[in-house]
């Protein structure tokens, strides 16, 4: 990619944790910082850490990008290990046993200051992947899996 530094600042509503990250730039992904952003959107049930596809992170930027807002998200869930989502699916209603969650290719969020319809209606417009809606728990899911999207 060749724009401007592309930062993120996340908030895991989970854990507490906050990260400040310069995650590109136009020479290309800085690889110790994509480190910070998987460690920080680890399975925080399991401590489970596994490799985020950085489509994600840039897919978060364009959407705060053309919401007008810095790209400050609260982060619900990222990288889901196995054992979590089976759990999930026996407990949850929603939960796909075939999560893009497992791959590191998914993530539930809130971008601040921006009303879920708000980042739902960006994300869809992207095009980029799935999108889930889920104003009840107040999140939106986005993935980098094919074009779909739902409600639930």
């Amino acid at each position: 990619r060749a724009d401007a530094a592309r930062r993120l600042v996340l908030i895991h509503t989970h854990t507490g944790e906050v990260l400040d990250a310069v995650f590109g730039a136009a020479a290309g992904y800085r690889p110790a910082e994509l480190g910070r952003l998987d460690w920080l959107l680890r399975d925080f049930r399991t401590g489970d850490v596994q490799p985020l596809d950085a489509r994600l992170f840039d897919l978060l930027c364009e959407l705060a990008k053309a919401a007008g807002v810095e790209a400050r998200y609260e982060v619900i869930s990222a990288y889901r290990s196995p054992a979590t989502n089976a759990m999930l699916v026996a407990t949850t209603g929603g939960v796909s046993s075939k999560s893009l969650h497992m791959e590191g290719k998914a993530i539930d969020v809130r971008l601040v200051g921006v009303p879920l319809a708000r980042l739902r209606d960006l994300a869809l417009a992207r095009a980029a992947g799935g999108v889930g809606y889920y104003p009840d728990s107040e999140f939106v899911h986005l993935d980098v899996g094919r074009v779909r999207s739902w409600s639930g």
